[in-house]
Protein backbone atom coordinates (compact mmCIF):
# COMPACT_ATOMS: atom_id res chain seq x y z
CA UNK A 1 0.00 0.00 0.00
CA UNK A 2 1.22 3.52 -0.82
CA UNK A 3 0.05 4.73 2.59
CA UNK A 4 0.03 2.56 5.68
CA UNK A 5 -2.24 3.58 8.56
CA UNK A 6 -2.01 1.80 11.89
CA UNK A 7 -3.76 2.68 15.13
CA UNK A 8 -2.37 1.57 18.48
CA UNK A 9 -4.26 2.80 21.50
CA UNK A 10 -4.62 6.56 21.20
CA UNK A 11 -1.92 6.99 18.56
CA UNK A 12 -2.33 6.81 14.78
CA UNK A 13 0.73 6.29 12.59
CA UNK A 14 0.60 7.27 8.92
CA UNK A 15 3.54 5.86 6.94
CA UNK A 16 4.41 7.00 3.43
CA UNK A 17 5.07 3.55 2.06
CA UNK A 18 6.71 3.59 -1.37
CA UNK A 19 10.33 3.10 -0.26
CA UNK A 20 11.40 1.78 -3.66
CA UNK A 21 10.88 5.31 -5.06
CA UNK A 22 11.77 7.28 -1.95
CA UNK A 23 8.09 7.49 -0.93
CA UNK A 24 7.49 9.79 -3.91
CA UNK A 25 3.93 11.04 -4.18
CA UNK A 26 1.71 10.18 -7.12
CA UNK A 27 -2.01 10.84 -7.45
CA UNK A 28 -3.02 7.54 -5.88
CA UNK A 29 -0.76 7.99 -2.86
CA UNK A 30 -2.02 11.54 -2.33
CA UNK A 31 -5.60 10.28 -2.37
CA UNK A 32 -4.68 7.50 0.05
CA UNK A 33 -2.97 10.04 2.31
CA UNK A 34 -6.09 12.21 2.35
CA UNK A 35 -8.21 9.17 3.24
CA UNK A 36 -5.87 8.27 6.11
CA UNK A 37 -5.94 11.84 7.42
CA UNK A 38 -9.74 11.93 7.28
CA UNK A 39 -9.90 8.68 9.26
CA UNK A 40 -7.54 10.06 11.90
CA UNK A 41 -9.53 13.27 12.19
CA UNK A 42 -12.88 11.48 12.49
CA UNK A 43 -11.87 8.88 15.09
CA UNK A 44 -12.40 10.35 18.59
CA UNK A 45 -10.21 7.66 20.14
CA UNK A 46 -7.13 8.99 18.32
CA UNK A 47 -5.38 11.70 20.32
CA UNK A 48 -2.11 12.08 18.43
CA UNK A 49 -1.02 11.45 14.82
CA UNK A 50 2.48 10.44 13.68
CA UNK A 51 3.52 10.95 10.06
CA UNK A 52 6.73 9.29 8.85
CA UNK A 53 8.27 7.50 5.87
CA UNK A 54 9.23 3.89 5.20
CA UNK A 55 12.81 3.00 4.34
CA UNK A 56 15.69 5.45 4.14
CA UNK A 57 13.79 8.57 3.02
CA UNK A 58 10.93 10.52 4.48
CA UNK A 59 9.60 11.65 1.08
CA UNK A 60 11.27 12.55 -2.20
CA UNK A 61 8.37 14.81 -3.17
CA UNK A 62 6.35 14.34 -6.33
CA UNK A 63 6.87 11.29 -8.53
CA UNK A 64 9.06 12.90 -11.19
CA UNK A 65 9.15 9.72 -13.26
CA UNK A 66 5.36 9.95 -13.51
CA UNK A 67 5.65 13.61 -14.45
CA UNK A 68 7.99 12.66 -17.28
CA UNK A 69 5.60 10.11 -18.74
CA UNK A 70 2.69 12.58 -18.64
CA UNK A 71 4.12 14.68 -21.45
CA UNK A 72 1.78 17.49 -22.51
CA UNK A 73 -0.78 16.23 -19.98
CA UNK A 74 1.48 17.30 -17.09
CA UNK A 75 -0.61 20.37 -16.09
CA UNK A 76 -3.70 18.18 -15.59
CA UNK A 77 -1.66 15.59 -13.68
CA UNK A 78 -0.31 18.26 -11.36
CA UNK A 79 -3.81 19.59 -10.70
CA UNK A 80 -5.06 16.07 -9.97
CA UNK A 81 -2.15 15.47 -7.58
CA UNK A 82 -2.26 18.75 -5.69
CA UNK A 83 -6.01 18.61 -5.03
CA UNK A 84 -5.90 15.70 -2.53
CA UNK A 85 -2.41 16.62 -1.32
CA UNK A 86 -3.48 20.13 -0.36
CA UNK A 87 -6.63 18.87 1.31
CA UNK A 88 -4.50 16.46 3.36
CA UNK A 89 -2.08 19.22 4.36
CA UNK A 90 -4.97 21.48 5.37
CA UNK A 91 -6.63 18.77 7.45
CA UNK A 92 -3.34 17.87 9.16
CA UNK A 93 -2.89 21.54 10.03
CA UNK A 94 -6.46 22.01 11.23
CA UNK A 95 -7.44 18.76 12.92
CA UNK A 96 -7.96 19.17 16.68
CA UNK A 97 -5.17 16.69 17.45
CA UNK A 98 -1.41 17.20 17.60
CA UNK A 99 0.72 15.94 14.72
CA UNK A 100 4.27 14.61 15.04
CA UNK A 101 6.39 14.26 11.93
CA UNK A 102 9.26 11.80 12.31
CA UNK A 103 11.67 12.76 9.53
CA UNK A 104 13.66 9.58 9.12
CA UNK A 105 15.75 10.67 6.13
CA UNK A 106 15.88 13.05 3.19
CA UNK A 107 12.76 15.03 2.38
CA UNK A 108 12.18 17.27 -0.61
CA UNK A 109 9.46 19.02 -2.59
CA UNK A 110 5.98 18.22 -1.30
CA UNK A 111 7.63 15.89 1.20
CA UNK A 112 9.21 18.96 2.79
CA UNK A 113 5.77 20.48 3.35
CA UNK A 114 4.52 17.24 4.90
CA UNK A 115 7.56 17.16 7.19
CA UNK A 116 7.02 20.76 8.30
CA UNK A 117 3.28 20.44 8.97
CA UNK A 118 3.92 18.68 12.29
CA UNK A 119 3.52 20.52 15.57
CA UNK A 120 6.61 18.62 16.63
CA UNK A 121 9.20 17.83 13.94
CA UNK A 122 11.54 15.08 15.13
CA UNK A 123 14.41 14.70 12.68
CA UNK A 124 16.98 11.95 12.42
CA UNK A 125 20.55 13.23 12.27
CA UNK A 126 20.62 11.63 8.81
CA UNK A 127 17.70 13.77 7.60
CA UNK A 128 18.01 16.54 5.06
CA UNK A 129 15.56 19.21 3.94
CA UNK A 130 15.33 20.64 0.44
CA UNK A 131 12.79 22.36 -1.79
CA UNK A 132 13.95 20.77 -5.08
CA UNK A 133 11.28 22.40 -7.29
CA UNK A 134 13.66 24.72 -9.21
CA UNK A 135 15.71 21.68 -10.21
CA UNK A 136 12.79 20.35 -12.26
CA UNK A 137 11.43 23.69 -13.43
CA UNK A 138 8.46 23.84 -11.07
CA UNK A 139 7.23 26.16 -8.33
CA UNK A 140 6.46 24.90 -4.80
CA UNK A 141 3.23 23.27 -3.66
CA UNK A 142 2.02 21.55 -0.51
CA UNK A 143 2.04 24.80 1.46
CA UNK A 144 5.80 25.38 1.29
CA UNK A 145 5.49 29.08 0.46
CA UNK A 146 3.12 29.50 3.44
CA UNK A 147 5.12 27.50 5.97
CA UNK A 148 8.71 28.45 5.18
CA UNK A 149 8.47 32.26 5.66
CA UNK A 150 6.67 31.70 8.96
CA UNK A 151 9.19 29.18 10.24
CA UNK A 152 12.51 30.55 9.01
CA UNK A 153 11.73 34.14 8.01
CA UNK A 154 11.23 35.65 4.56
CA UNK A 155 14.88 36.26 3.67
CA UNK A 156 15.95 32.74 4.57
CA UNK A 157 12.93 31.29 2.78
CA UNK A 158 13.76 33.25 -0.36
CA UNK A 159 17.33 31.93 -0.39
CA UNK A 160 16.20 28.40 0.47
CA UNK A 161 13.68 28.24 -2.38
CA UNK A 162 15.24 30.36 -5.10
CA UNK A 163 18.77 28.98 -4.69
CA UNK A 164 17.44 25.43 -4.26
CA UNK A 165 19.45 24.89 -1.11
CA UNK A 166 19.67 21.69 0.91
CA UNK A 167 19.82 21.83 4.71
CA UNK A 168 21.21 19.19 7.02
CA UNK A 169 19.24 18.19 10.10
CA UNK A 170 21.41 20.46 12.24
CA UNK A 171 20.88 23.40 9.87
CA UNK A 172 17.13 22.72 9.81
CA UNK A 173 17.09 22.82 13.60
CA UNK A 174 19.05 26.08 13.62
CA UNK A 175 16.70 27.69 11.07
CA UNK A 176 13.48 26.65 12.80
CA UNK A 177 12.37 23.83 10.52
CA UNK A 178 12.95 21.02 13.02
CA UNK A 179 11.99 20.88 16.68
CA UNK A 180 14.49 18.26 17.82
CA UNK A 181 17.11 16.05 16.20
CA UNK A 182 18.30 12.69 17.46
CA UNK A 183 20.46 9.79 16.27
CA UNK A 184 18.79 7.68 13.59
CA UNK A 185 18.77 4.65 15.88
CA UNK A 186 16.77 6.60 18.48
CA UNK A 187 14.14 8.17 16.21
CA UNK A 188 11.47 5.51 16.69
CA UNK A 189 11.91 5.52 20.47
CA UNK A 190 11.90 9.32 20.69
CA UNK A 191 8.82 9.54 18.46
CA UNK A 192 6.94 7.01 20.57
CA UNK A 193 7.85 8.83 23.77
CA UNK A 194 6.60 12.12 22.34
CA UNK A 195 3.39 10.47 21.13
CA UNK A 196 2.75 9.02 24.59
CA UNK A 197 3.33 12.41 26.16
CA UNK A 198 0.91 14.15 23.79
CA UNK A 199 -1.69 11.39 23.99
CA UNK A 200 -1.78 11.93 27.75
CA UNK A 201 -2.28 15.69 27.30
CA UNK A 202 -5.67 17.48 27.30
CA UNK A 203 -6.51 16.94 23.63
CA UNK A 204 -9.28 19.53 23.36
CA UNK A 205 -7.08 22.25 24.85
CA UNK A 206 -4.23 21.19 22.58
CA UNK A 207 -6.54 21.36 19.57
CA UNK A 208 -7.72 24.85 20.43
CA UNK A 209 -4.12 25.93 21.03
CA UNK A 210 -3.20 24.65 17.55
CA UNK A 211 -5.94 26.77 15.98
CA UNK A 212 -4.99 29.88 17.93
CA UNK A 213 -1.38 29.57 16.80
CA UNK A 214 -2.33 28.86 13.18
CA UNK A 215 -4.67 31.84 13.00
CA UNK A 216 -2.42 34.29 14.83
CA UNK A 217 -0.53 35.46 11.73
CA UNK A 218 -3.72 36.73 10.11
CA UNK A 219 -5.06 38.36 13.29
CA UNK A 220 -4.67 41.73 14.94
CA UNK A 221 -4.11 41.75 18.69
CA UNK A 222 -7.72 42.51 19.58
CA UNK A 223 -9.16 39.69 17.45
CA UNK A 224 -6.57 37.27 18.81
CA UNK A 225 -7.43 38.25 22.38
CA UNK A 226 -11.11 37.61 21.64
CA UNK A 227 -10.29 34.23 20.10
CA UNK A 228 -8.22 33.34 23.16
CA UNK A 229 -11.07 34.36 25.46
CA UNK A 230 -13.53 32.18 23.57
CA UNK A 231 -11.15 29.23 23.51
CA UNK A 232 -10.21 29.29 27.18
CA UNK A 233 -13.86 29.70 28.15
CA UNK A 234 -14.80 26.69 26.03
CA UNK A 235 -11.98 24.67 27.58
CA UNK A 236 -13.27 25.61 31.01
CA UNK A 237 -16.49 23.72 30.33
CA UNK A 238 -14.66 20.48 29.51
CA UNK A 239 -13.82 17.60 31.89
CA UNK A 240 -10.11 18.05 31.14
CA UNK A 241 -10.10 21.48 32.79
CA UNK A 242 -11.95 20.20 35.85
CA UNK A 243 -9.46 17.34 36.14
CA UNK A 244 -6.43 19.57 35.59
CA UNK A 245 -7.53 22.09 38.20
CA UNK A 246 -8.44 19.38 40.73
CA UNK A 247 -5.07 17.72 40.18
CA UNK A 248 -3.22 21.01 40.62
CA UNK A 249 -5.04 21.80 43.85
CA UNK A 250 -4.59 18.23 45.07
CA UNK A 251 -0.90 18.25 44.17
CA UNK A 252 -1.12 15.18 41.95
CA UNK A 253 -0.57 14.44 38.29
CA UNK A 254 -3.66 14.99 36.13
CA UNK A 255 -5.19 12.15 34.16
CA UNK A 256 -6.66 13.55 30.95
CA UNK A 257 -8.47 10.45 29.78
CA UNK A 258 -12.05 10.79 28.56
CA UNK A 259 -12.48 7.05 27.85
Amino acid sequence: MAIDLTIEGKTARIVLNRPEVGNALDTDSCRALLDAVHRCEADPAIRVVILTGAGRMFCAGGDVAGFSSAGSDLPRLLRDLTAPLHMAVARLARMPKPVITAVNGATAGAGLSLALIGDIVLASDAASFSVAYPGVGLSPDGGATFLLPRLMGLRRAQAFILLNRKLSAAEALDQGLATFICPSADLATETQAMAERLSAAPTLAIGRSRMLLADSFAAVLESQLEAEARAISACGGEPDALEGIAAFVGRRAPVFDRD
